[in-house]
């Protein structure tokens, strides 16, 4: 039997494959990079059963694609057809009481025919598929050895856990890009016509999910801007700048309403704070931010640093006036009262709040300087994304990258 002929028996009814490929997508997993989370699990499974090669394979229409793969000179992928994993894919619709696939000696069976079995290439063979959306099969878990073997009943109860914790670590790839999906999403729509402003504003999580989050919208007389960093990464920091974005926006709104005619930053902050500090307590975390509003007319912003750090003006004449302040983060000290500074943005000036992952992408991650001088050089807030995004495309950073620029424009 050749490998077409192989591949023909396990092929899957169209309507089969379509809903199992459709479920592989929905993961959004191929060709990400390699990730410690599945080469603990490999390495794990080597040592465990002594075998000198462990894989976590995702199985998509044409081809097979290692998600891990340790002792194997594949490459990151091989043609389907040349994969005995697609017949432990099919085993799971014909035996899904037992969808495990052991081949105790590979070049004894029919799949003597794919390239790299047999002699001093695979002999014994492990599989067990893991699942997306839906329940289909779309991967498999595997073990491999140069040598023909059995495994012993304990021995494959402890294959079919290493397999569950594969399955486990997918079903949280899945889990995280929904959570990412929902992130991008919560974040605000550009701003619009702003009367004689321009503004651009990013957010590249360090993770699939992150800590910081930025946001602006549209008040009497003005905007207001927010940059925010929740300390700590992950699914974690995200729920929380969720919950410190929300509680921001009901506040201003809130105070917005009750003023009339001004929105007083200090006191949405003061607000929030009160809101914030038993869930804050609770987890032990703090957040920086950078809360400010604009007034169009004048050009003046009124804002509150909390223990953020990165925000300057930068003049016509490209000198950098930083924004600082002494004022704690938010979460750090119960009772604790923000104040509120001010600035002037004249005709040509530039607003550019960031957080501290910028830092990663300039310098040395401390130092702000470094970051403020390159920043200077850009007048156009687009531009400036633009440049910053090139940044973290070349070297992606271990923080969050957070970044709005607002320009009132020459007169």
């Amino acid at each position: 039997m050749n490998t077409e002929t192989l591949s023909q028996r396990y092929a899957l009814p169209p309507e089969v494959e379509n809903e199992r490929v459709r479920s592989l997508e929905q993961l959004h997993i191929l060709d990400t990079p390699q990730e410690d989370r599945f080469a603990r699990i490999t390495r794990m499974a080597r040592c465990v059963f002594g075998v000198p090669m462990a894989s976590v394979n995702l199985i998509d229409r044409d081809r097979q694609w290692f998600k891990q793969a340790d002792g194997l000179s594949l490459g990151p992928q091989t043609t389907r057809r040349n994969s005995v994993c697609q017949a432990t894919i099919a085993r799971t619709y014909q035996h899904p009481e037992e969808p495990a696939l052991i081949l105790e000696d590979a070049a004894d069976t029919e799949f003597a025919c794919v390239p790299g079995v047999g002699g001093d290439g695979i002999r014994f063979y492990a599989g067990y598929p893991l699942y997306g959306p839906g329940g289909h099969p779309v991967g498999t878990f595997c073990i491999f050895d140069n040598q023909p073997r059995a495994l012993a009943d304990s021995e494959l109860q402890a294959f079919k856990e290493l397999a569950a914790w594969a399955q486990r670590e997918l079903e949280s790839s899945d889990d995280l890009e929904r959570a990412s999906a929902v992130q991008r999403q919560l974040l605000p729509r550009p701003l619009g016509d702003l009367p004689g402003y321009s503004v651009c504003a990013m957010c590249l999580p360090a993770y699939a999910v992150g800590g910081d989050f930025y946001d602006h919208y549209r008040v009497q007389g003005g905007a207001i801007f927010t940059v925010a960093d929740v300390m700590g990464k992950g699914l974690g920091a995200a729920i929380l700048a969720a919950s410190v974005r929300s509680s921001l926006r009901a506040a201003s709104r809130a105070v917005d309403r009750l003023t009339a005619t001004d929105v007083d930053v200090a006191d949405t902050v003061n607000s929030i704070a009160a809101q914030l500090s038993e869930d804050l307590a609770s987890t032990d975390t703090f957040v920086t931010l950078f809360h400010a509003k604009l007034d169009i007319n004048s050009g003046r912003v009124e804002f509150v640093d909390a223990g953020h750090g990165f925000a300057a003006v930068i003049r016509e004449d490209s000198r950098v006036e930083p924004l600082n302040s002494e004022d704690l983060p938010v979460g750090v000290l119960a009772g604790y009262t923000w104040t509120r500074g001010e600035v002037t943005l004249q005709p040509g000036d530039t607003l550019v709040i960031a957080s501290d992952g910028v830092l990663d992408l300039v310098g040395d991650g401390i130092d702000v300087r470094p970051a403020l001088k390159l920043v200077s050089q850009y007048r156009d807030p687009a531009e400036l994304c633009d440049f910053a995004r090139s940044l973290h495309a070349r070297t992606p950073p271990l923080d969050d990258v957070t970044l709005v620029a607002v320009r009132r424009e020459p007169s």
